[in-house]
């Protein structure tokens, strides 16, 4: 059973660029480059990963492409273009040569305008991904769900994954609306869910496993096996946990699955998703 990791970063660390990484984050003020995450990905039975951008950047791209024609446990790459770029068919058309280029994403959940991605502009591009066999990321907070359900509905034939189960306040035990929405937008077959981020939203110094389970039972059941993925969110998970606690958590949960059902989650649907040869 092949196991991906479906999103991860690296960065060579620059305080100004990634100053979302405050002092409060310490920990993961430094690089982190794929020599770092090998040996935890052995260390844990995982045989590959999905590279993710951490700063909205072309040359972002760059540096993923370049890291992953040097290292071949990294199986795909999700980057950043600028979707209402009028040059936007262009730049797909120019990515769509890298094999390991898979799709793309925007850090909506840290945009004043919280429906940013039901802009005529912003939709232009992410009319023009499938054309290009791109896939996409949604990134944001439970707020922008009611957006995200007329977006994906929008483009039926478009594959969306929603990162980090729409980053619930796990550490207040806030759910109710989440879940809610949650149940309205997974109902959309084109969309996805990265069971991923939830230890760094949740009390980084005092979270337990069961913390966890109210919300997975809501994304199991709300999306199915066959539209789950395992993802580690490394290195911003170590902010809370380890990469083998963080993966704890889900190995404790998705035992009570079959086998196949398991092999779904860690594995083939990241691959089935992101088209991974």
């Amino acid at each position: 059973m092949p196991r991906i990791d479906s999103h991860q970063h690296f960065w060579v660390f620059d305080p100004v660029r990634d100053s979302w990484i405050n002092d409060e984050m310490a920990v993961i003020q430094r690089d982190f480059l794929p020599a770092d995450l090998y040996p935890v990905l052995t260390e844990n039975s995982i045989d590959g990963c999905i590279a993710v951008q951490a700063d909205q950047s072309e040359t972002q791209n760059d540096f993923l492409l370049g890291l992953a024609l040097g290292h071949s446990f990294i199986k795909g790459i999700v980057g950043w273009v600028d979707l209402r770029a009028k040059n936007i068919e262009e730049r797909l058309e120019y990515y769509a040569q890298f094999e390991l280029m898979k799709g793309f994403r925007h850090v909506l959940q840290g945009e004043a305008d919280r429906a940013l991605m039901l802009k005529p502009a912003f939709k232009y591009g992410i009319n023009k991904l499938h054309h290009y066999g791109f896939t996409y990321d949604v990134l944001i907070f439970p707020d922008q769900l009611q957006y995200v359900t007329e977006l994906v509905k929008a483009f039926p034939n478009q594959k969306f994954v929603l990162d980090h189960i729409a980053k619930p306040n796990i550490k207040e035990q806030h759910i109710d609306y989440w879940a809610k929405a949650i149940r309205e937008v997974a109902q959309h077959d084109n969309l996805y869910c990265k069971v991923s981020g939830m230890v760094t939203e949740a009390d980084w110094a005092h979270w337990k496993a069961e913390d966890f389970s109210p919300y997975l039972d809501v994304v199991f059941e709300a999306f199915g096996t066959s539209k789950v993925m395992f993802g580690s969110d490394w290195p911003v998970c170590q902010v809370a946990a380890d990469y083998g606690k963080m993966k704890e958590i889900v190995d404790g949960y998705t035992s009570k699955l079959s086998a196949y059902e398991q092999s779904l989650f860690w594995g083939n649907n990241a691959i089935d998703f992101y088209n991974i040869l």
